[in-house]
């Protein structure tokens, strides 16, 4: 590992620490004036995830489990929108302009609609982050489609190229960045999307049922640990994907830095 590399683990790491360190020694309470039940401090938390741990994984689970299948459904079906938008843009890309107004639906509006739609909380979580992950997707993946560089699309014509070459060797290939870009924004929004249906939701599992239980219950602590299990989860796979996105477009000048 070169010295650069090197320093881009181990600036963000050394900050990390020092921001854990200054926590649990109350500069974050003295500055903010919060009392030590409002905000426990990193060892309460982590010793509260250690002796709540099987409750901890389930819940974990079941709330990882929801936002992924919605992610996943809510991607194809984005990316799926940009495809027709791009191939037949008369009749495509005003659906493309509907499904981008989907980013202005808030999610605590939304996911009680669901909660009524739905049986049992999973089909109403993973409704919601659909509905959150495909409009970025959609509009990520379009720009990518149809971003070309100058007079490559007119090269391709220029050697009588069929369509399904023109999307499979050229615009398929371009769109890939902006495809990982949008699973990345995807992953962060379709946890909270889950988190913020689970307080709607009749089930009475999940991180964000327990993290609005304990703290009604003023179990900050306990509260306090569903919220490091969700970023847990959250900086896992963005790491998945981000190891994923070096091998698929390793070829794109964003990483080579």
């Amino acid at each position: 590992m070169t010295a650069g590399k090197a320093g881009k683990v181990l600036w963000p790491l050394a900050v990390g620490v020092a921001f854990l360190a200054v926590w649990q020694l109350g500069g974050i309470h003295a500055l903010l004036h919060f009392k030590p039940f409002q905000l426990p401090v990193p060892l309460t938390i982590l010793e509260t995830v250690i002796d709540n741990l099987p409750k901890m994984l389930s819940d974990t689970w079941i709330t990882a489990s929801g936002a992924l299948t919605g992610m996943i459904i809510g991607s194809l079906l984005g990316f799926l929108v940009a495809v027709i938008a791009t191939m037949f843009p008369k009749w495509g890309y005003p659906g493309l302009t509907l499904v981008s107004l989907f980013n202005a639906i808030p999610i605590v509006a939304l996911s009680p609609i669901m909660n009524r739609w739905f049986d049992d909380g999973f089909g109403q979580k993973v409704g919601v982050v659909t509905v959150v992950c495909m409009a970025t997707m959609a509009i990520n993946s379009y720009r990518g489609l149809n971003d070309l560089r100058p007079f490559t699309l007119d090269l391709m014509d220029s050697y009588a190229a069929p369509g399904s070459a023109k999307f499979f060797k050229l615009r398929l290939p371009n769109s890939l960045p902006s495809i990982f870009t949008a699973l990345k924004i995807n992953i962060a929004n379709g946890l909270i999307a889950a988190m913020i249906s689970e307080y709607f939701a009749s089930s009475t599992a999940g991180l964000g049922f327990s993290i609005k239980d304990n703290l009604r219950k003023a179990m900050m602590a306990k509260g306090w640990s569903c919220i490091v299990m969700a970023a847990l989860v959250g900086m896992l796979l963005y790491s998945v994907l981000t190891l994923v996105e070096r091998r698929a477009v390793k070829w794109h000048a964003s990483q080579n830095k």
